[in-house]
C-alpha cells in the first residue's frame, strides 16, 4: 500500500509539472504568433498607398511624357502671355531624386536675377504639415535657365518667370511637384497650386 501510493504521488507530481510545461509553451507561442502577422502589417501597408490628390479646376490633363512623372498638366496662358505655363508631379523611387533641401537648391538656382543677387535672396521657402505628411515649398521668379533636358549643355533663358514647387515626403519616398511658366500666368493660379498641394493625401 504504501509503495502504490508513493508511486501515484510521483506520477501526479510529474504531470503537474508537465502540464505547467505545456500551459506555459502555448502562453509563449500564442504571443510570438500574434506579433509576427502584426509586424507583417505594418511594414507594407506604409508604404504601399499612393500620393492621391484633387487636381484644380481649370487645369487641363495631359499625357506623361515619361515614365517617372505621374501625372502632367497644362495651366491655361492669361491675356497677354504667349506661352502656358505647366505642372508636372514626379516620382522616380523609394530614395531616388535626391535630398529635399538639394532639390529646393537646385530649382531656386535654376533661376537668375537682373541685379545679379543670389536668387535664395528672394525665394520663398516654407515647410508645412498636410494630412500629416512634410510638404515643402518653393516660390521664386526671374529667369529660368534650368538644362532644356537631364544632361544637356542647352539651357532655357526665358526671362519673367515663376517657379512653384514642392516636395511631399511620404512612407513610398518623395514626390516632387513643379510647375513653371510666365510669372503673370502662374500667378493667375498660384492660389489653385496652393489648393493642390493642400490636398495631398497618402493612402
Amino acid at each position: 500500500m504504501h509503495k502504490t501510493s508513493t508511486y501515484k504521488s510521483v506520477l501526479l507530481t510529474v504531470a503537474v509539472f508537465c502540464g505547467g510545461c505545456t500551459a506555459g509553451t502555448g502562453r509563449v507561442a500564442t504571443t510570438i504568433g500574434s506579433n509576427k502577422p502584426q509586424n507583417r502589417a505594418q511594414t507594407p501597408a506604409s508604404a504601399n498607398g499612393e500620393l492621391k490628390f484633387k487636381i484644380p479646376e481649370g487645369w487641363v490633363t495631359e499625357k506623361p511624357s515619361s515614365t517617372m512623372r505621374v501625372a502632367q498638366y497644362k495651366l491655361p496662358k492669361v491675356e497677354g502671355d504667349a506661352d502656358d505655363a505647366g505642372l508636372v508631379l514626379y516620382f522616380f523611387g523609394s530614395g531616388q531624386g535626391g535630398s529635399v533641401s538639394d532639390n529646393v537648391d537646385r530649382w531656386v538656382n535654376q533661376m537668375q536675377q537682373t541685379d545679379g543677387k543670389p536668387s535664395k535672396e528672394k525665394a520663398k521657402i516654407e515647410t508645412l504639415t498636410v494630412n500629416g505628411l512634410k510638404v515643402t515649398t518653393v516660390d521664386v521668379s526671374g529667369t529660368y535657365t534650368a538644362q532644356m533636358s537631364p544632361g544637356s549643355e542647352t539651357r532655357h533663358n526665358d526671362s519673367n518667370q515663376r517657379l512653384l514647387a514642392a516636395v511631399v515626403e511620404t512612407p513610398k519616398g518623395n514626390y516632387f511637384a513643379k510647375v513653371i511658366g510666365p510669372e503673370k500666368t502662374v500667378s493667375h493660379w498660384n492660389q489653385s497650386f496652393a489648393d493642390y498641394v493642400k490636398s495631398f493625401e497618402f493612402k
